[in-house]
This record gives C-alpha cells, sequence and structure tokens, in this order.
C-alpha cells in the first residue's frame, strides 16, 4: 500500500512538474483566469481548443472550484475539438455522486454525443474572447456573446 502510494505521488509530482514547463497553460488556470477577468460572473459557459491547454481536469465531469470570493458549480466536457465549460456560482455541494455518473454516461455512449456537440460547435460558435495567463493569451469561443453579470 505504502509502495503504491509512492508510485502515485510520484506521477503525481511528475505532472505538475510536466504542466509548469509546458507552452501552454493548464485548462484550470484558463478557467480561474477567465472567472476573475470577468469579476466573478454569476454563470458563464465556454469552449477552449484541446490544442490551446493542458488538460490537467481531464475525467472531470461535475465539480466545485474555489475563485476568489466564489464557488463554483462548473460542468465540463470533452467534446473535440473542445473542452466546453459551463461555471455557475452557487455554494460548494458533494458533487461525487453527480461526476460519477455523467462520466458512467460518456462512456456507455462512447463518447460519440460529445463529439457530435463539439463537431456541431465548430459551425455555431459565433463569438470569441482572450484570456490572459501566466503562459499568455488564450482564445476562448461562446456560441452567442455573453452579458456580462446577468443571472440568466
Amino acid at each position: 500500500m505504502i509502495k503504491n502510494l509512492r508510485i502515485l505521488l510520484k506521477n503525481s509530482v511528475f505532472t505538475v512538474y510536466a504542466a509548469q514547463f509546458s507552452s501552454r497553460p493548464t485548462a484550470s488556470e484558463v478557467l480561474t483566469a477567465y472567472l476573475m477577468q470577468c469579476n466573478e460572473p454569476p454563470w458563464t459557459s465556454y469552449f477552449v481548443k484541446y490544442r490551446s491547454v493542458k488538460d490537467d481536469q481531464f475525467g472531470m465531469s461535475n465539480f466545485n472550484w474555489k475563485v476568489g470570493s466564489s464557488n463554483y458549480q462548473i460542468l465540463r466536457t470533452g467534446c473535440f475539438p473542445y473542452i466546453k465549460y459551463h461555471c455557475s456560482k452557487k455554494s460548494a455541494e458533494d458533487l461525487e455522486a453527480s461526476d460519477k455518473f455523467m462520466r458512467a454516461i460518456k462512456v456507455v455512449n462512447l463518447g460519440i454525443p460529445c463529439l457530435l456537440y463539439g463537431l456541431a460547435a465548430t459551425q455555431l460558435i459565433r463569438h470569441t474572447e482572450i484570456v490572459h495567463t501566466t503562459k499568455g493569451p488564450v482564445t476562448i469561443y461562446f456560441l452567442l456573446p455573453e452579458h456580462k453579470g446577468s443571472q440568466h
């Protein structure tokens, strides 16, 4: 057990170490930077290209994310060639069961609906914004322009 824990810790350290020297920012850095850049909005929903970020949130579908003084409940899915984020400012909750359920649905469906959503998004995206990160600017994509601060 301790040997397995050491291997797991070594792999985690390696992942963090590799992410620090990547030329791309992590998906989590883009998420945090965008929410801060928008002054912690009540909600937002955007796409980011896989090739623009280092995907450090792989396998996470529904989770809490702390930014500044706010907690966000994040719905996240891979929809090639994008990663889709839907962020709602809400109190922290235990989302473990919901996260596992969403992951199971994606596996059972072989990811086909996610792929189709991503391919459709390439034709439906109408707005872009720039997020400023420590690794440089990253373009994020929206189906429609958002009204910053709007409740809906």
